[in-house]
Parts: C-alpha cells; structure tokens; sequence
C-alpha cells in the first residue's frame, strides 16, 4: 500500500510546477530552448518535495513499526502479483509525469528521458531501502525488479519508438472483501482504492493508429488489456485464518482513449490529459479469469 502513498505524492512533485505557479496557457507552454529559471525552480521544487515525501514518510508510516537491521524477503507470491504490478505502475507513471515535467523547462529529449524516467525509480529505491529496516517489511527484491520494468517500459519505448505507444493504466472498483476485513483492505473508498487488491485493475493501453496506421479510426483510441485479481483477504494463500479463499486472476480486453493524442492547441488541456492518462477510461469489456468464465461488462472500471 505505501507505493501508492509514494506513487500520489510523487505526482504532486511531477506536476506541482505546473499547476502552483500559473494557469497561464502561455506559461504551461514547454520551452522551445533551455530556459534556467524553469529548470531550477523544477529541481528545488522535485528535490524539495521529496526530501519533504521521504521525511514525512518515515515519521508518519515507518514511525510506528520497530526499527531492524537490514533485511531482505521474498513476497513474490503474495497478493496474486498485484502489488508488483503496483510498483511497475507506479514507477512507469512517475517517470512519464517527471519526464513531461522536464520538457517544460526546454531541457534536450536525452535529459529528459535520464533525468526525468529516473525520477520514480529514485524515490522508490530509497522507499524500498526504508522498507529493509523496518521490523514490519524487508527489502524486496521482487519490488526493486517491478519497480525497473516500470521505468524500463518508458524509456524503452522512448528509445524505440520516441513516443508512449503502450501506456500502463489503472482502474478501479470496490468490492465485497474490504467490509471483511477493512483494517487490512481499507474502510471507505479513500482507503479501499488504496489498499483493496480485489478492486484493482491494471492495463496495457495500445494505441491502435500507431501499429496499423489506419485512417478509420480516431488517433486516440486505443485497445487495452488488463490485468486483476478477486477473492483475496489476505497476500497468503494459505493464512490460517482465511483458508477458504477463492482466489482467480482476471484477464480483460476493453477500449481506452490516450487524452494525450486528442488534439488542442490549448497547453492547460494538455497538461490536465497528461494528468488524466493515468487512468483507464470505463469502457464495455470482456473478462476471462482462471476458473474459465468468460463473463462481459457493460461498463466496466
């Protein structure tokens, strides 16, 4: 659950520079050149904010675990790879908004990619560090690795392509299991959308236009395949307590729209699509999971 505490405050760092100073389209413009002011006043407010993310981090959350020596687990199995899907979101998602950042302050398309992609995988390693000397967790290895393929999703694809063909989204929806047990999967939707597993969506949205290059379809859809998980009220399957559980993995295919092809010469719609890109787009879809079923929503999120 901390990544996504991590992955909301690190938007606010990639972001705030944006939104806290102008809403000027003219000043949401990204700079043709390099432009000093705007970089430093990115650097003290991205540096700022995570010195402050970190410090608040460790009062408020690692502050009331015991501390430990360094220590490593393996919860590879835990949570039918959900969480793990949450660091690869998280840390794709922070370097996309930290790279896009960059480019307002007119820095070259290199810079961009080095500096702004590592933003994410930055923040979480020193995360993941704090986990190894809390009590509570440990250093996962399976973490660092899913936080990796995140930023190696973006950068790959910047490298490959220079554009985000395939973009990682979330969804979702909530559930029965967090009323069972809301200390572990939250009490009310600000914490269930947060810490219930069984309401989480993640997808692969690919842009259609951009592998068929078909004149019949609006540049800004895009297909989309997710990935989701039920019947969890534990990361065990097999905790004592909850031997019963019925868990199954979910397979979708749905649409989505990518709001960063839909054209506007407006720089404060484009910064609030860059924003809104982060989240699947509710459309019909088709659901397969483990036990066969082949069940279809006609609105799903």
């Amino acid at each position: 659950m901390r990544f996504f505490l991590t992955h909301i405050i690190l938007l606010c760092c990639a972001t705030g520079p944006l939104f806290s100073q102008s809403k000027v389209n003219q000043f949401l413009k990204p700079s043709d050149s390099l432009n000093k002011s705007r970089r430093n006043a990115v650097i003290f407010s991205e540096v700022s904010l995570v010195t402050t993310a970190i410090i608040g981090l460790d009062q408020l959350w690692y502050a009331d675990y015991p501390r430990s020596k360094f220590k490593t687990i393996n919860d590879s199995g835990e949570w039918l790879q959900m969480d793990k899907l949450g660091h690869v979101f998280s840390s794709y998602q922070l370097g996309r908004l930290g790279a896009n950042t960059i480019n307002w302050t007119g820095l070259s398309r290199k810079n961009q990619i080095i500096y702004g992609s590592t933003l994410g995988l930055g923040f979480l390693t020193a995360v993941e560090v704090m986990d190894g000397f809390s009590e509570e967790w440990g250093f996962s290895w399976t973490d660092m690795a899913s936080n990796t393929i995140g930023t190696g999703l973006f950068v790959g694809q910047e490298l490959l392509w220079e554009e985000q063909r395939i973009l990682l989204k979330y969804s979702f929806h909530q559930t029965r299991f967090a009323k069972q047990r809301p200390e572990k999967l939250g009490d009310g939707l600000a914490e269930e959308f947060l810490k219930d597993y069984n309401g989480q969506t993640y997808w692969l949205s690919a842009n259609i236009n951009s592998f068929l290059k078909t004149d019949y379809l609006p540049n800004w859809l895009n297909l989309a395949f997710g990935y989701g998980a039920d019947g969890m009220l534990t990361g065990e399957p097999d905790a004592p307590l909850f031997i019963n559980q019925n868990r199954i993995r979910q397979y979708y295919l749905s649409l989505d729209i990518d709001f960063s092809r839909i054209k506007t010469k407006s720089h404060v719609l484009k910064t609030i699509f860059d924003v809104l890109n982060v989240i699947k787009v509710p459309f019909p879809a088709l659901e397969l999971n483990t036990k066969g079923r082949l069940k279809m929503h006609y609105f799903y999120y």
